[in-house]
This record gives C-alpha cells, sequence and structure tokens, in this order.
C-alpha cells in the first residue's frame, strides 16, 4: 500500500505568540490523518463501535522534531502502516513542509472493546491483506 498524505494548513490557532506550531499540536495533526487513513480505508469508526464496540487508541507514541512549522506553512501529514499484530497496528507518520521533514513519529494503536477497554483482536476482514 502506498503512503496516505493529509494536507494541513497553519492558522493563528495552531500556534504560540511567536508563531511557531505548538508542541502538542502535531499530535493532533497526526490524529486527523489517522483518521482520514481510517476514512480512505471505507472504514467509519461510529459504525464499526456500533456494530462491534471496537475502537483504536494510541497505546504509544514516540516522537522526533527535527524543524518548526510556521503561521501559514502548508504541510503534508504521512501514514504509513509498518506492522500489523492481532490486536495492534504499527504507523510510521511524518509532518513535512516540502521535502523537508519537520516530525517523525512511530505511533502504536491498539483495538479495545470500548465498552471495557480491554484489547481485542481486529477484525480480520478490516482492512486489505497486503498491510504488513
Amino acid at each position: 500500500m502506498s503512503v496516505f498524505a493529509w494536507p494541513v494548513r497553519i492558522y493563528w490557532e495552531d500556534t504560540d505568540a511567536g508563531g511557531v506550531v505548538y508542541h502538542a499540536n502535531y499530535v493532533r495533526f497526526m490524529e486527523r490523518a489517522r483518521t482520514e487513513w481510517l476514512r480512505a480505508q471505507g472504514i467509519d469508526q461510529m459504525a464499526l463501535r456500533e456494530a462491534t464496540s471496537l475502537g483504536f487508541v494510541v497505546r504509544d507514541m514516540h516522537l522526533d522534531f527535527h524543524r518548526p512549522a510556521r503561521l501559514d506553512d502548508e504541510l503534508l501529514i504521512t501514514v504509513d502502516v509498518k506492522e500489523r499484530r492481532s490486536a495492534s497496528m504499527l504507523f510510521g507518520q511524518e509532518i513535512v513542509r516540502g521535502d523537508a521533514a519537520l516530525v517523525r513519529a512511530q505511533v502504536r494503536v491498539a483495538c479495545v472493546n470500548l465498552d471495557t477497554m480491554r484489547p481485542a483482536q481486529i477484525p480480520a476482514d478490516l482492512f486489505p491483506s497486503e498491510f504488513p
């Protein structure tokens, strides 16, 4: 599967007083990109929850900040499936401006029963078989 990319433009609300993107907003951008990736796979998270009580939660995240983003920047947030286990997936994500990587991340997302918050197997038919 190819790497999924989702565009973001930086607004005043994304920045601190110096016009630099506040560090926590990078996590928000990556979360939104993973949500849009799910949509691109044909997965409606609310329908999944209603039908199965399943959902995805971040289990672990490692971020490397390389360069800042600033007001009015146009960024791409990428999502790349690196590994799929029975109850979790590992994503590689980057936030890039042009050819420059601003933030790189590894994000492990766990499948859980949202009623009990216990780990649950990812349904075999949820994602295409081409994922690692």
